[in-house]
């Protein structure tokens, strides 16, 4: 089956170019361009693409606020990923954009077949940013901006060993080094990970470390 592909970018050669690099792949197919958020969300609820390439700063609405309404309509692991493209002059953005269930960035200037891999990866349910890498990025920005204060409470469902597990996302371990930590097989941590993710409505182990740091369960610096 063809990965389904909503290209959306306020500049015209940026989309289309996006657009043709990806349609001339044999397992892509895209089904929509938009110039705004805005278009961008009337068109994801109208084709519900596996996969939304969505540029960051944008007129009429910008990428984040179509990202968060996009993700609002289409719960669940596997519904519509965003995947963002930005520059390195928009990071305010990130932290914001991997809360609300966006699943990794791209940055503007990534060569076409780190595009092409980048949107196989999103649409095949796992996040882009390898969990060593999320744990750096989002210790940087847990650090130096105010997070919500959210209770505990949100991971009570949560048993004590899925707590350890989700502590050990928190701080950027992969599965095999979570494995090895809890001295369990690596089978026994993926379905560790995939309860604590249906447990929480969370899309991907990315939304799982901010959510980490958003109840304290992780402090910066851990």
């Amino acid at each position: 089956m063809s990965i389904r592909v909503l290209v959306v970018d306020d500049q015209a050669m940026v989309r289309e170019g996006f657009a043709a690099l990806l349609g001339a792949q044999e397992d892509i197919e895209v089904v929509g361009q938009a110039e705004n958020g805005a278009v961008a969300v009337e068109l994801a609820a109208a084709h519900r693409p596996d996969v939304v390439l969505m540029d960051v700063r944008m007129p009429v609405m910008d990428g984040l606020e179509a990202a968060r309404q996009i993700l609002a309509d289409a719960p669940g692991p596997d519904s519509t990923h965003v995947l963002m493209l930005t520059t390195f002059d928009v990071d305010d953005y990130v932290y914001d954009a991997l809360r609300i269930g966006a699943s990794g960035f791209l940055l503007k200037d990534a060569l076409a077949d780190e595009l092409v891999a980048a949107v196989r990866i999103v649409a095949s349910g796992e996040a882009l940013l390898a969990p060593s890498v999320t744990k750096r990025m989002i210790e940087q920005f847990a650090v130096s901006r105010a997070r919500p204060a959210l209770s505990r409470d949100r991971l009570a469902g949560l048993t004590d060993r899925e707590l350890e597990v989700m502590t050990l996302i928190g701080r950027g371990h992969s599965n095999q080094e979570i494995a090895a930590q809890l001295f369990i097989a690596q089978q026994t941590v993926k379905t560790h990970v995939s309860k604590i993710l249906a447990k929480l409505e969370l899309r991907d182990r990315v939304q799982a470390v901010v959510l980490a740091y958003d109840t304290g369960l992780v402090e910066p610096g851990s």
